[in-house]
């Protein structure tokens, strides 16, 4: 494909700061927050997945292996699709503490990496996607930055980074995006590993 921004693998990437980044730099509990389960954004016509249907999405997702080469797969069909929908994203995988791939595209802010290390650290810490970490904790009538006595700083319970498991391994990185309302930044992740997995099933 012509005319792609080259990802690259360092977290240098230059961004463009837009007032109209959706995961804009406030505080994680402010209900400002277009991450916040209390925006609007949790209250769109768009239903929200169960907490079954994500766990069927990670017991399904699963690599035979991940190798430098399947970041770059992953990262470069990521970018892909962001650019067909004109989303302001920023994109990443790591594995094992580093990171193997890194893309922003145009709209992007620094503050989305900001908000991609929150996540993943989320992933890290309870190897499930952020967003069905913070799905849990509303089931429980709670939410994340209450009752989980994690740094909110530090830690985002936000949709947008996925685990990258390897069958019979486990848990080894997570691939994040974010910059759209965190179902979206979520699905689109999905979308992304559905595509990559199925076209090695084939």
């Amino acid at each position: 494909m012509t005319n792609r921004p080259t990802p690259r693998s360092t977290s240098g990437s230059a961004s463009r700061s837009t007032p109209e980044s959706s995961e804009s730099p406030v505080s994680p509990k402010s209900p400002e927050s277009p991450e916040s389960p209390e925006s609007p954004e949790s209250k769109s016509p768009e239903s929200a997945p169960s907490i079954e249907e994500l766990e069927a999405q990670e017991r399904r997702l699963v690599f035979r292996r991940f190798t430098h080469d399947d970041a770059w797969a992953l990262g470069s069909l990521l970018v892909e699709l962001a650019r067909e929908r004109q989303a302001p994203v920023a994109i990443d995988i790591h594995r094992a503490g580093q990171q193997l791939f890194h893309a922003a595209l145009p709209g992007s802010t620094p503050d989305n990496d900001a908000w991609i290390a929150r996540k993943r650290r989320v992933v890290e810490r309870y190897g499930s996607a952020s967003y069905l970490v913070g799905a849990r904790f509303r089931a429980k009538g709670t939410t994340f930055e209450d009752s989980s006595r994690l740094d909110p700083d530090a830690y985002a319970a936000h949709g947008g980074s996925f685990p990258v498991t390897v069958d019979g391994v486990g848990v080894v990185g997570a691939v994040t995006v974010s910059g759209l309302p965190q179902l979206q930044d979520h699905r689109l992740v999905v979308e992304a590993l559905e595509r990559l997995l199925e076209g090695r099933d084939e």
